[in-house]
């Protein structure tokens, strides 16, 4: 049972007294209800209620005072997909979002743009719900929180939570003063602020550490929610449903948010400096809190206030199954949102999924750096559902997830084009000189000649390999729907990529088109043996991949012949639609298929990329075949039958022995040898990341060696970074040789064992703000930057030893020697005028424990600025004219000499 009863609080407000309700305003059914309160647990269903409700999930609402962006479409599609999982699973699903209107932020916005904020809102509301229609999102209801109906439900329940909760756990009228952010819209208490400066202005500022976006004191006559007092009863629901919010890291994080942060909760402002919001219908000199206007918008949709009152009734859509939320919104849902629920004497939401945001190539996204991701485009430009595949596929509840080009393209080629599209036109379009059918293939099955065929062999004899698709079939389905069922759509996406990888092996390794050749009888159920399990694994495929890609799995499932009845969960199964197909009947002479006539058409920018990976298919494989979705094909049945890690290592040797001599720049000291980073480095550095002390100190998270494949070439081709590994010095005569004469040769001077760890230089805009209000850097007469320097020695027996000094010194002499160069590389890259761009400092974050870095740093003349931020780090910084980078390489022998691969 939750206990509501009311605690002596050190430091609580007093309430004050209870305010009479007006005449006729809440009726007595209305009143909390302790019995509704403590039936909190989604299981139960509603009162009158004999079946299962139907399925109810959200996205947050989204804040209009900026257009859209990437992360937007990643919340409304995750959402989708799992709303269209539940769907084919044969549940009845309902999906909700829209746009939160109100607030600080909204009125400053709509002022900046010389517009009223209605007519501000308007338009910007309609971006959102133009994405959402250009993004095939299935939304049943788009709400804003400017309509009127959801505005009648804020004041009801505002009156409630004034009336009609016991005493003390309802509002109560008070005056509060505190840290006040606009940017956030939310107080934070005396442990979460931090003075910091202005980088505009040079002025000494307070800041949130969550965000750090400046806060401000305020003292204001407000209304309270007695947040404090639901503090037990938050922490029993927590304990009792440990799988409560996903992933368990962030139910960790708002726990230690109840447990030591907790206040009663502001929830209005003064309607003399926030006018744009809904009123209390008892006091129209106080707006309500933005924050508890927008959490009831998901009540709103689900019918309260309209079709029903009370938990005592049947609460239609209510509670949530599912809300989405992003992890800077975690508080206010899992915390206040439950709380309100709590005092209304409502069931609270069933599951909060908390995912993390989208970086632009591993780097934050901000409008001052111009890296922001216009969505809109990146439909027209990738198409909707392999925009859609990509952002589920690398979708992670762990880590931020990276947004590139270079990333959707090899996406889209590989898994797409090649692993479904080439997949399905060689099972179901063969050429015309290859006579089968996915029609006469699953005839066969339905008239029990491939059963009476299998009885006859076994996996165990000559035939084995007829029968080496059977265990994925079986298989990658169940698990498939087990991953989606926790959420974890990457993991799900990877199920079916590997079914149909295997399927591309057993196709390779099976030859159909030399079996079609033979003309016994045997061989013909032979063939169509292998071309409906083929056949098989497209159609499960089809069936679960719907609720990622709806218009290609659907074309897909048309061109195989299902029926639209058989496209559900439960036809997922091998053997279980034994009624489809199509017949294989090419005019003669056959057409050409278009290749924009396919599932998975060339996009238009193709030609564009550099991408390494097909350059490493081009020369790996150039030997086997020169058609493109071919060589893409080998790769797949290579690395189904080695191993992705084995066939990513071999195409790189190869790339390199092939592509022949490279020529870079190594840095050469008696201390260090500091290398660039190439692909060959990768296996060691993925293994050096596995170390749980590595990953804590560099605040990083695993990755696959595929992705530390990506990462490598992303961060060798940028523009914004530089990337070495250190290694130890050369040694012997080779260290004596003359400059012009001594080359350091890749994989002999810079081979794993003497490997040591790597460094880092980062440019940032030294202004960066994400607020709407700074100006563009473009804008400015000087474009100011800011480097970051990053070292890791990964070996414990390698530290302490002055390698990292000697890396650190060496890379700031080798930035003084070459500076123009670097920062027109920079300029270009940003499209920015290299007259303009000044680099004006230096820094480095270290974690605050790690003294031996931090040591290092200080005694290079860094300073640190501040205290540990939120994460445990610390800024080291140092200005550029007056740091001595010149002096930095006095006795190390610093030499820059040529790095050939």
């Amino acid at each position: 049972m939750l206990s509501l009863r009311p605690r002596a609080i050190s430091g609580l407000r007093r309430a004050q007294p209870r305010l009479v309700s007006p005449s006729g305003w809440i009726c007595s059914g209305c009143r909390t209800n302790f019995a509704a309160v403590q039936r909190w647990n989604s299981s139960q269903s509603s009162a009158g209620s004999s079946s299962e409700k139907p399925y109810y999930i959200t996205t947050p609402i989204f804040y209009v005072n900026a257009a859209p962006h990437i992360g937007h479409l990643y919340t409304m599609v995750v959402t989708d997909v799992i709303k269209r999982w539940q769907q084919i699973k044969g549940k009845e699903a309902f999906m909700c979002t829209g746009t939160d209107e109100h607030g600080m932020k909204i009125q400053r916005a709509a002022t900046k743009n010389g517009m009223e904020p209605k007519e501000f809102c308007d338009v910007n509301s309609n971006k959102f719900r133009e994405l959402a229609t250009m993004a095939d999102i299935s939304n049943d209801f788009f709400i804003r929180t400017t309509d009127q109906d959801h505005k009648d439900v804020v004041a009801q329940i505002w009156l409630h939570l004034k009336h009609a909760t016991p005493e003390s756990l309802g509002l109560y009228k008070g005056s509060h003063e505190g840290w006040y952010c606009v940017s956030d819209e939310c107080f934070y208490p005396e442990d979460l602020v931090r003075p910091s400066i202005a980088p505009q202005t040079g002025k000494k500022i307070m800041v949130s550490t969550e965000t750090d976006n400046e806060v401000e004191w305020i003292k204001e006559e407000t209304w309270f929610f007695p947040l404090t007092k639901y503090k037990d009863a938050l922490l029993k629901i927590y304990d009792e449903n440990p799988g409560w919010i996903k992933p368990a890291h962030r139910m960790a994080e708002a726990r230690d948010w109840i447990e030591n942060h907790l206040e009663d909760l502001s929830v209005t402002r003064p309607a003399s400096r926030l006018n744009w919001g809904v009123a209390d219908p008892e006091d129209k000199s106080q707006t309500i809190y933005v924050w508890v206007d927008a959490l009831i918008n998901y009540l709103t949709k689900a019918g309260y206030g309209s079709k029903w009152h009370s938990a005592k009734e049947d609460m239609g859509l209510w509670p949530a199954n599912l809300q989405v939320i992003g992890k800077d919104i975690l508080r206010f849902h899992t915390i206040y949102w439950p709380a309100l629920l709590l005092a209304l004497g409502l069931p609270v939401s069933q599951g909060f999924l908390c995912h993390n945001h989208w970086t632009m190539s591993n780097r934050k996204m901000s409008k001052s750096l111009g890296n922001v991701v216009n969505p809109i485009f990146a439909i027209q430009r990738w198409g909707i559902d392999p925009l859609r595949y990509f952002l589920m596929r690398n979708a992670s509840l762990h880590k931020d997830m990276s947004y590139s080009n270079q990333l959707i393209g090899t996406v889209y080629v590989k898994e797409l084009q090649a692993n479904i599209g080439n997949l399905f036109y060689r099972i179901a379009k063969p050429k015309a000189s290859v006579r089968w059918s996915t029609l006469e293939a699953v005839t066969a099955y339905r008239d029990g000649d491939l059963n009476v065929w299998a009885d006859k062999h076994g996996a165990n004899d000559a035939d084995a390999m007829y029968f080496s698709l059977e265990g994925h079939l079986a298989e990658k389905p169940v698990a498939f729907a087990k991953e989606m069922d926790d959420y974890d759509t990457s993991a799900a996406i990877r199920e079916i990529f590997e079914l149909l990888r295997e399927t591309n092996r057993y196709v390779s390794d099976t030859k159909p088109w030399d079996l079609v050749k033979l003309q016994d009888a045997e061989s013909r159920v032979l063939l169509n043996w292998v071309i409906y399990n083929s056949a098989e694994a497209l159609r499960i495929a089809g069936i679960l991949l719907q609720p990622i890609m709806p218009t290609k799995a659907s074309e897909l499932l048309d061109a195989l012949g299902v029926r639209p009845d058989r496209r559900t969960v439960e036809f997922a199964v091998k053997g279980k639609d034994a009624d489809y197909g199509t017949e294989s009947t090419p005019a003669e002479p056959a057409p050409r298929m278009s290749k924009w006539d396919t599932i998975f058409p060339p996009t238009p920018s193709a030609d564009l990329s550099d991408d390494e990976l097909t350059e490493h298919l081009r020369v790996a494989l150039l030997d086997k075949t020169r058609n493109k979705m071919n060589q893409m094909a080998e790769l797949l049945a290579m690395e189904a039958r080695m191993g992705e890690e084995a066939v990513a290592k071999l195409l790189a040797e190869t790339h390199a022995a092939k592509v022949g001599a490279h020529q870079g720049l190594a840095i050469s000291t008696s201390k260090a040898l500091l290398v660039p980073y190439e692909a060959h480095h990768v296996l060691t550095y993925h293994e050096w990341m596995k170390d749980p002390a590595i990953q804590e100190a560099t605040a990083s998270e695993p990755m696959t060696l595929e992705e530390e494949y990506e990462n490598q070439e992303s961060w060798r081709t940028s523009h914004d970074k530089l990337t070495f590994i250190v290694c130890e010095p050369l040694s012997g005569a080779a260290s004596n040789e003359n400059d012009e004469a001594r080359q350091i040769k890749a994989q002999v001077d810079d081979s794993p064992d003497k490997m040591k760890g790597d460094i880092n230089f980062f440019l940032y805009l030294a202004d960066e703000d994400d607020d709407e209000e700074v100006a563009e850097p473009h804008e400015s007469s000087t474009i100011r930057l800011t480097g970051e320097v990053d070292v890791m020695i990964a070996n414990t027996q390698h530290r302490g030893k002055g390698v990292g000094e000697a890396a650190v010194r060496s890379i700031l002499a080798y930035l003084r020697r070459n500076l123009p160069e670097i920062l027109n590389e920079y300029a270009r890259g940003e499209k920015l005028d290299v007259e303009k761009v000044q680099l004006v400092g230096l820094m480095a974050k270290i974690k605050q424990e790690n003294t031996g870095s931090r040591g290092l740093f200080k005694k290079l003349g860094f300073k640190q600025e501040g205290e540990a931020n939120y994460f445990g780090e610390v800024k080291m910084v140092i200005d550029w004219e007056a740091n001595g980078s010149e002096d930095m390489a006095e006795g190390l022998e610093y030499r820059e000499l040529e790095y050939v691969l």
